[in-house]
This record gives structure tokens, C-alpha cells and sequence, in this order.
């Protein structure tokens, strides 16, 4: 079974046969012990050090299907090596360029998205409603806003109206976690331990969902919700907005509220806030724990990971470009 691997460390990468030699290297240039990971057993990299690979390496990895996701000193996502496209089929690409530039459809596929995103922060927030904080004027404020998601006719607007429910949903983020202070919403830079881990949490469920995006026929840079970027995989973030909710900030409040991280995790540069090593692998892990974990699907009737869930609503999307059947986002129950 193929796993993704995470390198916290700094270090080469090179081949050995059919497997793959992880060589740590300190900033005095000194070698550690080398790892040894089976090339079959590898589904994508994160590195959130330097990596030292030439092209022969990543031609290797490229011919094995391998991704490459990088981050940079301050968790920030700087890009990624993606394998050749080999799933791209013609028509499903031509339709989903048809659905970008038809106006209609566009907003009918930008609402729906727009749609889930809320309704996940939504059931958040009405779940930590039956634990004791008191989120309730959130929640009322939310669903004023949701209203008029389909009432709006532009993108724009839309995002608009996303960004208002982001903004009102955060402002609850202080009563789900009172051990630590938030305000509000900072990104470049983090002002502080919540903002650091919504940053960092956001970029892991954004690389995620590109690595179920590139295992399925559609093209990442056509986007309905965000505009296409020249340097950016904008689907991934249009189907990111689903899923952040579930597989950022619930971690989020676990970790914090259970004390798995504590704020000698957390160090600040500057007007920087960033995580330590010890934070990030203590993220890191709550984060891939919470893909594997599984959930019963109404729909299904069978227990489904929340990784298969990203793939899962990746086929949803094919099948609504194809006109095989109108997509409806995921939404929590639970």
C-alpha cells in the first residue's frame, strides 16, 4: 500500500536500485544515516527542508508516479513536482474549459462549492455549540450570510460572501480554544500560534487534494471559485475550501484544546510566528491520522476514508463537467 512520506530534515535524495536513499545533512554539511524507503511503496513527497536531487531523480520519480510537494522555512507551500499527467483525458479537459468560460455554469459550480464550504464551517461550529462554547450568535450570522450565495450573479461577489462566512466563523475560533488568543484572521505574516496553524493546516489540505486531483482525469489549473493562475493549481483550491473545515480546523482545536501542542511548539522571528520541528511532526501526524480515519457514508452505507472523500469528490466534479450528473458537495453530518 502506497503512503505519503514527510522530510522534516534537510538532506540528498538519490537511487538505489528500485529504492529511494534518504541522506540527512546538518547545516555543517555532516551526514546522518541514510533511510531507504521502496520506490512501490511511495505515493507523494512533502519536504519541509531542503532537498538535494538532480534531474535523474526526479525523472526516476516522474516515471514512478511519484509527486513532490515543498515547503519553505516558514511552512509556506513554494510548490511541486508532479509525475506526467497521465490520467488527462481530452474531453473531460475540453468540457472543463467549456465550464469555466460559460458564465452560467461557472456560478452554478462556484455556488455549489461556496455551498459545502459553509455548510462544513456551519457544523463545526453547531457541534462545539452542543460541547459548551458559545458560538450561537456565529452561527445565526452565518446562515443570514449563506442566504444570498445563490442570489449573487459574479464570482466576485461570491467570493465575497465566502470571505464574510470565513470571517464571522473565525471570530468563534477564541471560544472553541480559550487557552490561546486569535483576534483575527493574519497570514503573511502569522500573528500568532492559531493563525500559524491555520496557515500550515490550510496548505496541507491544499497539497492533499492536488494529490487526489492529479489521481483523476481532471486539469488543477482550470478553476471555477478562484480565477486560474499562471503559477498556481487553482482547482486545488476551489475543492480545498470543502474540505479545510474538516481536515484543518478540526485538528486545529484538537491539538490544541487536548494540549498536543503547547505553545513552547510555536517560536516567533520577527513579527513571525512559526512552528517549531517538534510542532510541525506533531501536526503532521494529527493531520495524515485524520485521513485515514473513516466515517459512515450516508450515501455509500459504508465506511469511507477522509482521503478517499477527496478523491471521491474529484469524480463528483468528472461526472458534473460530463453531464452524467449535477454535483452536490460533501457536507458533514456528524
Amino acid at each position: 500500500m502506497k503512503r505519503t512520506y514527510y522530510l522534516f530534515n534537510p538532506g540528498r535524495l538519490s537511487r538505489k536500485d528500485n529504492t529511494l536513499k534518504f541522506t540527512p545533512v546538518d547545516e555543517h554539511g555532516t551526514e546522518g544515516s541514510p533511510r531507504y524507503i521502496p520506490v512501490e511503496g511511495v505515493e507523494d513527497l512533502y519536504c519541509f527542508g531542503s532537498l538535494d536531487a538532480n534531474s535523474a531523480m526526479y525523472n526516476f520519480l516522474g516515471k514512478q508516479g511519484i509527486s513532490v510537494h515543498f515547503f519553505d522555512y516558514y511552512e509556506h507551500y513554494t510548490g511541486s513536482f508532479l509525475a506526467k499527467e497521465y490520467l488527462l483525458a481530452g474531453q473531460v479537459q475540453v468540457n472543463q474549459v467549456l465550464h469555466y468560460h460559460d458564465r452560467y455554469r461557472r456560478m452554478k459550480l462556484a455556488r455549489k462549492l461556496v455551498e459545502g464550504a459553509s455548510a462544513n464551517m456551519l457544523r463545526n461550529l453547531k457541534y462545539y455549540r452542543n460541547r459548551g462554547p458559545e458560538v450561537e450568535p456565529q452561527i445565526g450570522r452565518i446562515g443570514e450570510l449563506a442566504e444570498a450565495i445563490g442570489k449573487v450573479e459574479e464570482v466576485s461577489e461570491l467570493l465575497g460572501i465566502e470571505g464574510n462566512i470565513r470571517q464571522v466563523y473565525y471570530q468563534a475560533f477564541e471560544q472553541i480554544i480559550p487557552d490561546f488568543r486569535f483576534e483575527k484572521r493574519s497570514r503573511r505574516p502569522p500573528e500568532n500560534e492559531i493563525n500559524t496553524l491555520i496557515s500550515f493546516g490550510n496548505m496541507m489540505c491544499y497539497t492533499a487534494v492536488l494529490s487526489e486531483i492529479y489521481h483523476t482525469q481532471l486539469n488543477p489549473t482550470i478553476s471555477f471559485l478562484h480565477e486560474p493562475g499562471a503559477r498556481r493549481f487553482s482547482l486545488a483550491l476551489d475543492l480545498a475550501e470543502i474540505f479545510k473545515p474538516v481536515l484543518t480546523d478540526r485538528i486545529i482545536f484538537s491539538v490544541l484544546n487536548k494540549k498536543k501542542l503547547k505553545t513552547s511548539d510555536f517560536e516567533r522571528i520577527g513579527s513571525v510566528f512559526t512552528l517549531k520541528q517538534s510542532g510541525r511532526k506533531t501536526f503532521v501526524k494529527a493531520f495524515e491520522e485524520r485521513l485515514k480515519e473513516t466515517f459512515h457514508h450516508r450515501k455509500l452505507k459504508r465506511n469511507v476514508s477522509y482521503k478517499r472523500l477527496v478523491r471521491m469528490e474529484c469524480y463528483k466534479l468528472v461526472k458534473h463537467i460530463m453531464e452524467i450528473e449535477p454535483y452536490e458537495p460533501w457536507k458533514a453530518n456528524w
